[in-house]
């Protein structure tokens, strides 16, 4: 028996037209993730895979060579904060309180003090600045003299933040480095994505989403964009080659998202393993996800979704050695289990960001034995006679097609397209916004199945990339590319099923943005209906004890709520009213499953009854791996 990790490492481009970064992500898993993952390996014996995708490593290289002016929010720390515009301020404390409460603010005594606040004074205001780029520095940074003693500090000066800043941005060269060393030493393989993390066999072909799943609606007007599919699978090799000093042997498609086109394109190239979830294996036929597989002479390697899935969301809550005997008694007896997730999106919700986990695990494995990706692909495989479409999640493309704000997304990419066609043009910055506006990011958000507070600033750069491409075309804009896709969906309701626990605040107030992040989510109008309703959403999740609710109103102070489950009344355990409306409600002695229903009043007079369009029915404890997506 033997185990096979890859952590996938990936972050949508946060760059607008001009190139300039919008959100600070990289950066800050630059510092706190992109070293850390390799570095603990480094501490074991034991052989680890990491996939890092194009995009990211290409923003990474642009922070290393144009520094903090080329992001919005870091221009703005280094400015003193009695220079900031009132937006900007609040931007800035916007960004500041994305922080994980527990993980991240909780261990920083400074930050605890200043995370709740409403207004800051400009030292207020330093200080949180630096405090929240303390919280996203990772293991390693902290053993660094100097960073350990601001952790302590209770005050900080411009200087320091300054000073703090440069030293972070100085660290930036080493990410890359300690991979091609831990590769040429053999500790490690590195694999890739095409460029822009798109799903490619969408891009090959639209229709492939109905062969995946037959009720998927799809766009109009669809074209086969082999080109661009080319065209990332080559920038996507030109990359890795620059920084590693050699072609990819392996490649995670994005999302797992394969079909049988796509991979005897990755074969043309000399790509000699992909790999997807155990869901495909068994729509194409296969029964042992621990043995490898071969299609048309691609090896095939299959997820443990489920031990995946724990490692993503669910240890979080354990303490490491739990979490640790639970993983070994899941593997099974012979065979190789392979393990593949996000690398780092799940450590900020761990103690320590996962360092405690990840030591035991490695410990633990490495009595286990442990190859890497580039390893399995050596051994004897089975053949493979037909490879199903489809991705991780569900096993089909339903989360980047088939509703109507996706459709539309495609249907202006389609249409772009279409024209540049008919104009042709060897401008490569028309291939390269392409390429950016192709990649999955865009579609996940759109529509159903997923919510996220910035989903128009996501709709803005998708367009803007359409856009930019008739500006440097020569051609005039469609109009409908200046008209938001978010919110012109019709009017139903929409649900999303909780993901995962969640410690939300009953304060009556947005504490931090991930607050409410795991949490179920209930849209019955959009913008079109949201000026008739009391209510404009419903937003509900639990943890270990309490059930909890949330509604967005703009009379939230005015606002009385009575919930009812299977139509009897419940009396909530604490409630609060201010900006918003949060209820939390014991779970002891509640059903396994109810129907919810929630009766809104003003002045003694009901506004509002939830649901309207569909109904509510809440399971408590229920296994949340099925919802979560990285």
């Amino acid at each position: 028996m033997s185990v096979a990790i890859l952590w996938h490492m990936h972050q949508p481009d946060y760059r607008d037209a001009q190139g300039r970064f919008f959100m600070p992500w990289v950066f800050l898993h630059a510092i706190k993730d992109y070293y850390d993952m390799p570095w603990i390996v480094s501490r074991h014996d034991v052989k680890v895979s990491f996939n890092l995708t194009p995009i990211l490593i290409e923003q990474l290289q642009d922070y290393i060579d144009k520094g903090p002016s080329c992001d919005r929010f870091l221009d703005l720390l280094l400015r003193p904060c009695e220079e900031l515009s009132e937006e900007e301020r609040s931007f800035v404390q916007k960004v500041c309180k994305t922080a994980q409460y527990e993980t991240m603010v909780r261990p920083i005594p400074r930050f605890v003090e200043l995370y709740h606040q409403s207004e800051y004074s400009d030292e207020e205001l330093g200080d949180l600045e630096v405090c929240f780029l303390l919280s996203w520095c990772g293991n390693y940074l902290r053993r660094d003299h100097e960073i350990a003693q601001l952790l302590q500090n209770r005050r900080f000066t411009q200087i320091q933040k300054e000073t703090l800043l440069k030293k972070l941005f100085d660290f930036l060269p080493t990410i890359l480095p300690l991979y091609r060393s831990l590769h040429q030493k053999g500790q490690i393989t590195l694999s890739t994505t095409p460029y822009t993390h798109p799903i490619l066999p969408l891009l090959l072909d639209i229709s492939v989403a109905k062969e995946a799943n037959p009720a998927t609606i799809l766009p109009k007007d669809g074209i086969g964009m082999e080109e661009d599919a080319r065209a990332h699978i080559e920038r996507a090799i030109q990359i890795f080659e620059h920084h590693f000093g050699q072609k990819p042997t392996g490649l995670w498609p994005a999302e797992g998202a394969v079909d049988e086109k796509s991979a005897r394109l990755y074969k043309e190239y000399g790509i000699e393993w992909i790999a997807t979830d155990e869901a495909i294996l068994y729509k194409s036929g296969g029964e042992d996800p621990t043995e490898g597989y071969i299609f048309d002479g691609v090896k095939i390697f299959f997820r443990d979704h489920t031990l995946s899935d724990l490692i993503g969301f669910t240890y979080r809550f354990y303490d490491p050695d739990r979490a640790v005997e639970d993983f070994v008694s899941r593997l099974p007896k012979d065979g190789t289990t392979f393990v593949i997730l996000d690398g780092e999106n799940a450590w900020e919700h761990y103690p320590q960001n996962g360092l405690p986990f990840l030591d035991k695990l490695y410990t633990k494995l490495a009595s286990c034995g442990t190859l890497t990706f580039d390893e399995a692909a050596k051994k004897r495989a089975k053949k493979l006679d037909r490879l199903a479409p489809g991705s991780w999640i569900y096993g089909d493309f339903s989360t980047w097609v088939g509703d109507e704000e996706k459709n539309r997304a495609w249907e202006l990419l389609f249409q772009t397209k279409r024209d540049i066609l008919h104009h042709p043009t060897k401008d490569p910055a028309i291939t390269r916004h392409f390429l950016a506006a192709e990649a999955s990011d865009w579609f996940w958000w759109y529509g159903e199945g997923h919510y996220t507070e910035f989903a128009k600033e996501f709709d803005e750069l998708f367009r803007t990339h359409l856009i930019r491409i008739y500006e440097l075309a020569g051609l005039a804009v469609p109009k409908d590319l200046v008209i938001p896709i978010v919110g012109a969906h019709s009017i139903q309701a929409v649900i999303n099923e909780p993901t995962e626990y969640i410690y939300p605040i009953i304060d009556g107030r947005v504490s931090s943005f991930f607050e409410w992040l795991g949490s179920g989510y209930l849209d019955e109008g959009g913008d079109a209906m949201q000026a008739n309703m009391a209510v404009r959403r419903l937003f509900w999740g639990e943890n270990e004890h309490t059930l909890f609710f949330r509604l967005d109103s703009d009379l939230a102070k005015e606002l009385e709520v009575r919930i009812f489950f299977d139509e009897e009344l419940v009396t909530p355990t604490k409630i609060a009213k201010d900006e918003i409306i949060e209820i939390a409600i014991d779970k002891e002695g509640l059903a396994k499953e109810f129907e919810v229903r929630l009766e809104i009043y003003k002045d003694g007079q009901i506004l509002q009854i939830l649901p309207t369009l569909t109904r509510l029915f809440i399971t408590i404890g229920g296994d949340y791996a099925k919802n979560w997506f990285v």
